[in-house]
């Protein structure tokens, strides 16, 4: 990212870099269950974007904002001991507010948003900290013959250290499809709240309808 995007990015979020995660508490990390492995699924980009940064809100060269309700998805990654990991690289990728992932293997007929970057990346900085600003993702069918097939929204991660790399799916509390969902449905209580974000309340520096998620992620192992 050249330095007048970067600008860009850090005007658009409202903070002066992820450093500014640190204002909304102290230690976040109530509870070190390691975040659980799951699948990556079938959506995984083809080929990065050339805008893969962490505003997926705004395209390159396109002056619309991407549709659906922002969301302002933030946390630190730390090891097993609380100790924040700086340096990690981290993937992020989702389905559209619409619930389609721009991927040629995507058969849902919901349209897709060329206005949404759908792709990001960022390393952790100091205090292990990142954000990104995205949209909500909206539920999607599995499988278009069995209505009941559904997958609840949440955004995909891949996280990677020197010696370490998880491959998870953070989830949003209170979603009606979380506990029908085949992935979600499968994972323990303590790996269910460990997979599920807290939402908070949107701050005076963010847009007014916002929302707020915060989701620490623990690796353990190598």
């Amino acid at each position: 990212m050249n330095p007048t995007r970067r600008g860009i990015l850090r005007t658009a979020l409202g903070f002066g870099g992820i450093a500014a995660v640190h204002r909304i508490g102290p230690a976040w990390a109530s509870s070190l269950t390691e975040t659980p492995a799951q699948t990556a699924g079938p959506f995984y980009p083809v080929s990065r974007p050339l805008d893969s940064d962490a505003d997926l809100t705004l395209v390159q060269g396109r002056s619309a904002r991407a549709q659906g309700r922002i969301v302002h998805v933030m946390g630190r990654v730390l090891d097993s001991k609380g100790k924040p990991i700086s340096g990690a690289s981290i993937e992020l990728w989702q389905a559209n507010a619409n619930g389609r992932y721009a991927h040629p293997a995507d058969i849902n007929p919901a349209p897709l948003d060329p206005d949404f970057q759908g792709f990001g990346m960022q390393t952790t900085d100091d205090e292990g900290q990142y954000r990104f600003k995205t949209i909500k993702p909206a539920a999607y069918p599995v499988n278009p013959r069995n209505p009941r097939a559904v997958r609840p929204p949440h955004i995909h991660f891949i996280v990677t250290d020197r010696d370490r790399r998880l491959v998870t799916q953070m989830y949003f509390p209170g979603e009606p499809t979380n506990e029908s969902d085949i992935i979600f449905g499968q994972l323990t209580a303590d790996d269910r709240r460990a997979a599920t974000a807290n939402l908070l309340k949107a701050t005076a520096d963010v847009e007014p309808d916002a929302l707020m998620a915060r989701w620490d992620i623990v690796l353990t192992g190598s």
